[in-house]
């Protein structure tokens, strides 16, 4: 049995499928803006489903950055809670999350949910065949980063400002 040790920001999303990528674009500015530093793993999930729960059980901090459909306005940003997060199949959050949900249900019936775990995200605006994120996601990207490097300076993951 592993100990649970791993500080990780998990990046969600089809980068293929315009603002349903916007977890791995978010990943890749938050890597910017926290530049070289040896605490956190930064990791592209893309749409890895299944394959990514050993590194969910290997976590004691899990940071998700995804698309949320949250039925909200196009842009609102959401955060969520450890117990806020869907285990199971009861809300579908975005085209690959009904796999990553059954991650988390997995991690959880097994007792090895991270004790540390929040989403940060976007309500999508654009989910068609596309690279980039569409303009409404572009707008909000920089808030995005900026509850993440909050919820890692909570954490005691990064220094403070």
């Amino acid at each position: 049995m592993s100990e649970q040790n791993r500080k990780i920001v998990l990046g969600l999303g089809n980068t293929l499928q315009t603002d349903e990528g916007l977890g791995v674009h978010a990943l890749q500015m938050l890597d910017e803006a926290l530049g070289p530093q040896a605490a956190i793993e930064l990791i592209d999930g893309g749409v890895l489903g299944l394959n990514l729960l050993p590194l969910v059980e290997s976590a004691s901090h899990l940071l998700l950055l995804d698309a949320a459909n949250a039925g909200k306005a196009p842009g609102t940003l959401i955060e969520l809670k450890r117990n806020e997060i869907p285990l199971y199949a009861g809300v579908k959050m975005s085209q690959h999350q009904l796999t990553f949900q059954e991650v988390l249900g997995l991690a959880s019936i097994r007792d090895k949910l991270p004790p540390f775990l929040h989403l940060v995200g976007a309500q999508p605006d654009d989910l068609s065949v596309g690279l980039g994120v569409s303009k409404t996601i572009t707008a909000v990207l920089p808030q995005m980063i900026t509850q993440a490097t909050n919820k890692l300076r909570e954490w005691e993951l990064i220094p403070p400002e």
